[in-house]
């Protein structure tokens, strides 16, 4: 279940993230789950002053980014830091949960 959870979060963030999106997300966010936020926009912003530069360079590195081997490591990336905050998530709950029950008696 939490693998087929963490694919669809994973699949949602990976198709929901799009180079001119990138700045209009917060990264200070606090319910974030997309970790990857921080590079995108590092990458976007690359991208944006090399462009303007030499659109051929440009267009290099969005070929570049488009590689098999690019988008397989972005994948894994996605893929495991979704399960690593899915896993964090969890751990909060059991500890608010048992904060609530064993030290304030609810």
């Amino acid at each position: 279940m939490v693998q087929s959870r963490a694919l669809v979060i994973a699949l949602i963030l990976l198709l929901s993230t799009t180079l001119p999106e990138v700045h209009s997300k917060s990264i200070f966010e606090r319910d974030r789950r997309d970790w990857l936020v921080i590079p995108d926009a590092i990458a976007a912003y690359i991208y944006e002053t090399v462009n303007k530069m030499s659109p051929k360079v440009g267009q290099f590195l969005v070929d570049a980014a488009q590689t098999p081997v690019v988008v397989v490591t972005r994948n894994f990336l996605i893929r495991e830091t979704t399960k690593l905050s899915i896993l964090a998530e969890q751990l909060m709950e059991k500890i608010k949960n048992l904060w609530y029950t064993r030290v304030l008696g609810y």
